[in-house]
């Protein structure tokens, strides 16, 4: 359901800005050595339990193919109704594709992580729902900072605190290591107190794109939303942590690729702080409907960017007016 409120003047300026992105596309053949398997605590009984609160669903209409995104609360706030005023941006990208080509399947849950969207059964549901020819787009990054290995500084966990016992609760709970190479930890989860191997932001997202790829599917890495944080006249861009890990597990295993922290920084960039605060609902992190307009429209200028153009023919005519992001 669309709210009221319009969106016009922001369409029309991301029709002028809303930057293409390089992406890498082609789908390799081999898969990497990550097991498909669910973890060991994976409760998909709890799991469908929480879903079933949260409103999720499956396809509407499961003979045609389906776009599932998959991600934090910056693509799915809550109950995906805009309760205070907050939105992400998953919405408002179902208008902008022809429900009689596609379903747009919003999987995403608010406060999990790359880890614990594995961890805690949501994977191995939405699994269950991916057939061939489907696309699925995974978005993480928010929610996965705050642990480390022995003797290094752990990647902060913007959402809490740094240095604070929440901060290290949350990153116990919730965080993956840092980077995308093969180290692992063993952590007491404070949640459920029970022992976890924990492995990095990269490996996660690998799992990710080897079980879509077994189900016949196209996986698709997105880079994390930019929070409102500015550095002078630009907004902070994560090159560093975990869009530029995503991007480089897309490298690595040759997979479409949006650059979405990129994209929409570049957009905030032009509009200025002014113009930018309304499109958000709390200081720095989710958006309001304005914003997740501007945010799910840019996820499709970088959708028109992709080689290849695989989503174009799924696109509404509201979709295919948004010109491809253009680095």
């Amino acid at each position: 359901m669309t709210p009221a409120a319009p969106h016009l003047s922001l369409f029309a300026a991301v029709l002028a800005g809303c930057l293409p992105l390089t992406a890498l596309a082609a789908q390799s053949a081999s898969q990497p050595a990550v097991s498909a398997g669910p973890p060991a605590n994976a409760t998909p009984a709890s799991a469908r339990e929480r879903e079933a609160e949260l409103g999720l669903t499956g396809p509407v209409n499961p003979r045609l193919p389906s776009l599932i995104l998959v991600g934090d609360s910056t693509v799915r706030n809550g109950h995906g109704a805009g309760a205070d005023g907050l939105w992400g941006w998953g919405a408002p990208l179902a208008e902008l594709f022809d429900p009689a080509r596609i379903n747009v399947v919003n999987r995403a849950i608010g406060g999990l992580s790359s880890r614990t969207y594995i961890s805690q059964g949501h994977w191995e549901l939405t699994l269950a729902l991916i057939k061939p020819g489907d696309f699925v787009l995974i978005q993480f990054g928010h929610n996965d900072g705050g642990l480390s290995l022995p003797g290094t500084a752990p990647e902060s966990d913007p959402g809490v605190a740094r240095g604070s016992a929440s901060a290290t609760s949350a990153g116990q709970a919730r965080g993956s290591l840092p980077g995308v190479d093969e180290q692992t930890i063993e952590v007491e989860n404070p949640a459920t107190h029970e022992s976890e191997l924990v492995h990095t932001f990269g490996w996660y997202l690998r799992k990710y794109v080897a079980d879509v790829r077994a189900r016949g599917a196209t996986p698709i890495l997105c880079s994390l939303v930019p929070r409102k944080i500015w550095l002078g006249n630009h907004i902070q861009r994560n090159t560093e942590t975990y869009r530029g890990w995503t991007r480089s597990v897309a490298e690595q295993q040759h997979v479409l690729f949006v650059d979405l922290n990129e994209i929409i920084a570049r957009r905030y960039d032009a509009m200025g702080p002014a113009a930018v605060d309304p499109l958000f609902g709390d200081p720095h992190t989710h958006t309001s409907w304005a914003g997740a307009v501007l945010n799910a429209e840019c996820v499709v200028a970088g959708f028109r960017a992709l080689p290849g153009h695989p989503l174009d023919r799924y696109l509404s005519a509201k979709g295919r007016a948004i010109r491809p992001y253009k680095a």
